[in-house]
C-alpha cells in the first residue's frame, strides 16, 4: 500500500507543476502580446514590414536576388520569408503588422517554458523543474525581446530545444530531424546545435541516425531547395555569409574596444575568427552529446549559450539566445543572466535607438556577459556530474543500455 501511494503521488506532482507552468506561461504570453499590441516597437518592426512588402511583390525566393533600398540586408532563411508573406496577407485584412511579427516569439516562449519543465523534471526534482520553467516564463529579457522587439530568435531556439526533446524524451528521431531543420530555416543561429543532435542520434544506433537525417534533409530540401537552385549566390551572401551588424556593443568586441584594440584586430575577430568561434560552439555541443548522448538538450544548451558568449555580433534581440539553455542548466544560471540582460534591454529600448547603447546599458550588458560565462561553467559542471539520461520515472532514453547476453540454458537435473 505504501509503495502504491508513493508511486501514485509523483504523477500528481507533475500534473500540478504542468498546470502552474501553463497558467503562468499563458499569463506571460498575454502580457507580451498586449505589450506588442500597444507599443510601436523598435526599428526592426518596420524593417520586417518592408521586407514583407517586397516578398509579397517578388516572392520568398527571389527576395534574395532583389535589392531592397534603404533597408538592412535581408539575412533571413526561407521559412522566415514564408512567414512574412503570410503576415503581409493578414495585414491586408486589417491586422496590425506590429502584433503579427511579435506573436511567434511570444508563443515560442510559452512552448519553451513547457519544454524546460519536461526536460528538467526527468533529470532533477519536480520542484527544481518547476522553478526553472517559471523562471524562464517570467524572464525579463524575454519580455523585452519577444514582446517588444519583434524578431525570430526565440522561435528558432525553441524548435532546436524541441528537437532535443523529441530525440531523447520521446524517442522520435525523425521528428527531431524535422524540428532541427525548421529551427535553422527560421533563423540560422541554432545551426551550431545540429552537430550535437546528429551525434546523439548516431549514438542511438543506425536506424535512429537514418531517421534523424531523413527528417532533417527532407525539410531542408523543401524549404531551402528552391532558393539554392535559383538564387544560390544571393542566399549564400545574405544568409550563410552574414556576419552581423558593425556595432561593438557586446562580448568580445566590447572587451576588445575597452582594451584599445586596433581596427584591424577587431576586423579579424569579425572575419576569420567569427567562423572559428562558430565551429568551437558546434564542437563543444557535439563533444557533450558524445559524452552524454541521452541528454542532447544539455548539448544544445551548451552550443547556444556559447554562441552568444563568443558572438562577434551585437544586437539586443541576441540576448534571447541563451535563456532556454541557462534555465536547462539550472535556476540561478538562468535567473541571474535574465535579470542583468533584461535590465540592459530595457535601458536600450528606453534610449533613442536599439543600436546606440548608453553607458548604463553597456555596463549592464558587461555584467550579463560575465553572468553568462559563469552560468555556462557551472551549468556544464552540473550536466557532467549528474547521472546521464532521464531518471527512473522518466521515459526510456533514446540511447538505451545494451541488453545483456542471454544466459546459457541450465542442464536438466536428473
Amino acid at each position: 500500500m505504501g509503495l502504491r501511494m508513493r508511486t501514485g503521488t509523483a504523477p500528481l506532482d507533475v500534473r500540478r507543476a504542468r498546470a502552474v507552468v501553463v497558467v503562468v506561461s499563458v499569463a506571460a504570453f498575454v502580457a507580451k502580446t498586449v505589450l506588442a499590441a500597444t507599443t510601436r516597437g523598435p526599428a526592426d518592426v518596420r524593417i520586417f514590414d518592408a521586407f514583407a512588402a517586397v516578398i509579397a511583390r517578388v516572392g520568398p525566393v527571389d527576395v534574395y536576388a532583389t535589392p531592397i533600398p534603404d533597408q538592412p540586408v535581408y539575412n533571413h532563411p526561407p521559412l522566415a520569408g514564408l512567414m512574412l508573406l503570410g503576415f503581409d496577407g493578414l495585414e491586408g485584412l486589417g491586422i496590425p503588422f506590429g502584433g503579427l511579427i511579435r506573436a511567434p516569439a511570444c508563443l515560442a516562449d510559452l512552448v519553451s517554458a513547457l519544454l524546460v519543465l519536461e526536460i528538467v523534471r526527468r533529470r532533477r526534482s519536480p520542484g527544481a523543474a518547476l522553478a526553472c520553467a517559471l523562471g524562464f516564463a517570467l524572464s525579463p529579457v524575454l519580455v523585452a525581446t519577444s514582446g517588444y522587439h519583434g524578431n525570430t530568435d526565440s522561435v528558432a531556439i525553441m524548435f532546436m530545444v524541441l528537437a532535443a526533446y523529441l530525440l531523447a524524451e520521446r524517442g522520435r528521431p525523425g521528428a527531431a530531424g524535422v524540428a532541427a531543420a525548421v529551427a535553422i530555416s527560421v533563423k540560422l543561429v541554432p545551426v551550431v546545435a545540429v552537430p550535437a543532435l546528429a551525434v546523439a542520434a548516431l549514438r542511438a544506433g543506425r536506424p535512429a541516425a537514418v531517421r534523424f537525417g531523413a527528417g532533417f534533409l527532407a525539410v531542408l530540401a523543401v524549404l531551402w531547395g528552391p532558393a539554392l537552385a535559383t538564387v544560390p549566390a544571393g542566399l549564400g551572401e545574405k544568409v550563410l555569409g552574414y556576419e552581423g551588424g558593425p556595432w561593438r556593443l557586446w562580448g568580445l568586441l566590447r572587451i576588445a574596444d575597452l582594451a584599445g584594440a586596433s581596427d584591424g584586430f577587431v576586423a579579424g575577430l569579425r572575419g576569420d575568427f567569427h567562423l572559428l568561434f562558430v565551429l568551437a560552439c558546434a564542437g563543444a555541443g557535439a563533444w557533450l552529446a558524445w559524452r552524454r548522448p541521452a541528454d542532447p538538450a544539455y548539448a544544445v544548451a551548451l552550443a547556444t549559450t556559447l554562441l552568444l558568449l563568443l558572438s562577434t555580433g551585437s544586437a539586443v534581440q541576441y540576448l534571447a539566445w541563451p535563456v532556454v539553455g541557462l534555465f536547462l542548466f539550472g535556476f540561478w544560471q538562468g535567473a541571474l543572466y535574465s535579470a542583468a540582460a533584461g535590465a540592459a534591454a530595457v535601458v536600450v529600448y528606453a534610449g533613442p535607438s536599439a543600436v546606440r547603447w548608453s553607458d548604463p546599458a553597456l555596463h549592464l550588458a558587461e555584467a550579463a556577459w560575465l553572468l553568462l560565462a559563469l552560468g555556462i561553467v557551472t551549468g556544464l559542471r552540473r550536466a557532467l556530474d549528474r547521472p546521464p539520461g532521464p531518471r527512473e520515472d522518466g521515459p526510456v532514453p533514446v540511447v538505451a543500455p545494451r541488453a545483456p547476453a542471454p544466459a546459457a540454458p541450465a542442464s536438466p537435473v536428473n
